[in-house]
């Protein structure tokens, strides 16, 4: 056997564990989300329920807030849309795939749990700003394509436009406590398509 081989072979066992340790972890916290709101949400609840140890999940999660965020980002991550030659059917792509991944069980309650840790007191704000970032990266990426490709407007403030669109689909969820649609996604895509667009 090859030293690399080896290698290979002493490595293996512990990946899977700690990729099962991290899913357990994840799902339990939204389970209990779903189930019974945030203010069930412990460290201690959530070692129990997905069957680890605290110290394990602290050393990957430090913070309750570092919790809420993965947990969040394992439902809500960062997507790729490819380059389908018009901006309006790239973000229906994104709008549509968000609006999904809010409608499983309980991550209406969950992403309301990030919004409200990030306005706690001694809440590490840049870990929520680096998740909502990673949240919109694939928006801007549509916008700055766009730009680049003539159908998006070049004087358009990508940050600005790029807040709008997550705003939408997020506030129908948390601020008016009703699910996204489809119908919600189109009027979006219109009203976004029609601010930016070159096309009339």
């Amino acid at each position: 056997m090859t030293e690399e081989r080896a290698q290979g072979t002493r490595r293996g066992p512990g990946r899977p564990r700690q990729a099962h340790v991290t899913r357990a972890v994840l799902d339990a916290v939204v389970e209990l989300v779903a189930e019974s709101g945030m203010g069930a949400l412990t460290m201690d609840a959530v070692a129990a329920r997905a069957g680890v140890s605290k110290p394990a999940m602290y050393r990957r999660w430090p913070t309750k807030q570092d919790l809420v965020i993965a947990a969040a980002e394992s439902r809500i991550g960062p997507l790729a849309v490819p380059d389908m030659g018009d901006f309006r059917t790239e973000l229906r792509a994104v709008l549509t795939a968000r609006m999904e991944a809010y409608r499983r069980p309980g991550v209406d309650r969950l992403l309301a749990g990030v919004i409200g840790s990030a306005a706690e007191a001694g809440a590490e704000t840049g870990a929520y700003r680096d998740y909502t970032s990673r949240v919109m990266s694939e928006t801007r990426h549509l916008l700055e394509r766009g730009v680049a490709r003539g159908d998006v407007r070049p004087d358009v403030d990508v940050a600005d436009a790029a807040t709008l669109v997550a705003a939408a689909l997020v506030f129908r969820m948390v601020g008016e406590q009703r699910m996204p649609d489809a119908s919600l996604v189109e009027s979006v895509v219109d009203m976004v398509g029609r601010a930016v667009s070159t096309q009339p």
